[in-house]
């Protein structure tokens, strides 16, 4: 089996992935051969149904949909606002990235998504799409993730981080849901927090327009902002040694790496640690920094 990694920042960090994806492609004696790009994901900035992260991508979607269609790369639209009604599903800008997404290139694409109103929705209007259940529906119950994933309408399911180490529960799982399940592998937030379906709320309320003051995170370590370093010491955490002696050889081969909210220096540390062997990290690395047209801070 391989793992298949769904990585962040479809509209964020447009400029990275052109200039890491041809080194992707062209020198793939750089990166692991038991790994793949299973998918993109993300969402333009001011983006009415966006959710889990505000999103701050500016790079015009014809081009995103252009570069991923030249690497046969799937794309996903991040469209988890859990607080959607029904007049939000008329958004003009919403539908037109729907209708210029669905059928881009030989890559089939997804959309990600918290609102059974969307879902409803998006499978009637855009039917060339597969559809992911966001982790923002925070399913912390082993119940919950079996629930969800006997769905046909999801291809795949992101569970809470916090059941990443469920190994009793997951392991049982019959062969076609371990195939749906989709881990969170990177996640900083502190493992014992409660507050997390409020602070997706939020971001959903403001992703409406809706005035309303900012979710006041109680992490002690919150005014650190992210770091890998603090992530790896996460209790969910899954790294390179887990995902190929853990996972992968037990039925599970899809992982998703947060940071649509970080800096291109931060995803490419992602994109070293995961896919890079250690002998050409600092190629890669070089590669993309001596790139004088992208901002990496």
């Amino acid at each position: 089996m391989k793992a298949y990694y769904h990585l962040p920042g479809l509209f964020e960090f447009y400029e990275l992935y052109r200039m890491f994806l041809p080194l992707f492609r062209e020198h793939q004696e750089y990166f692991y051969d038991w790994c793949e790009i299973g998918s993109i994901y993300g969402a333009p900035g001011d983006c009415l149904w966006g959710g889990g992260r505000v999103g701050f991508g500016d790079q015009r979607p014809e081009d995103v949909a252009r570069l991923m269609r030249e690497y046969g790369i799937s794309s996903r639209l991040t469209f988890s606002n859990s607080l959607l009604r029904e007049e939000h599903l008329a958004d003009s800008k919403c539908n037109a990235l729907c209708a210029l997404f669905e059928r881009n290139g030989s890559a089939e694409n997804g959309v990600i998504l918290c609102s059974d109103l969307l879902l409803n929705y998006l499978r009637e209007s855009y039917p060339g799409f597969y559809f992911v259940s966001s982790t923002t529906k925070v399913l912390t119950e082993f119940r919950q993730l079996e629930a969800e994933l006997d769905r046909e309408a999801f291809r795949y399911v992101v569970p809470d981080f916090r059941l990443n180490k469920a190994f009793d529960r997951l392991n049982a799982l019959p062969d076609e849901k371990k195939r749906k399940v989709e881990f969170l592998c990177n996640e900083c937030c502190r493992f014992d927090c409660r507050d997390r379906k409020a602070c997706y709320e939020n971001v959903s309320r403001k992703s409406l327009g809706e005035d309303c003051d900012d979710h006041i995170c109680t992490s002690p370590n919150a005014a650190r902002g992210y770091r890998f370093s603090d992530a790896m010491k996460n209790p969910g955490f899954i790294g390179i040694d887990g995902i190929q002696n853990v996972y992968l050889p037990n039925g599970f081969s899809h992982f998703k790496i947060e940071g649509r909210s970080l800096g291109s220096a931060v995803i490419l540390e992602f994109l070293l640690y995961y896919m890079t062997k250690p002998e050409y990290q600092l190629r890669v690395r070089e590669e993309i920094y001596l790139d004088s047209m992208l901002d990496l801070f």
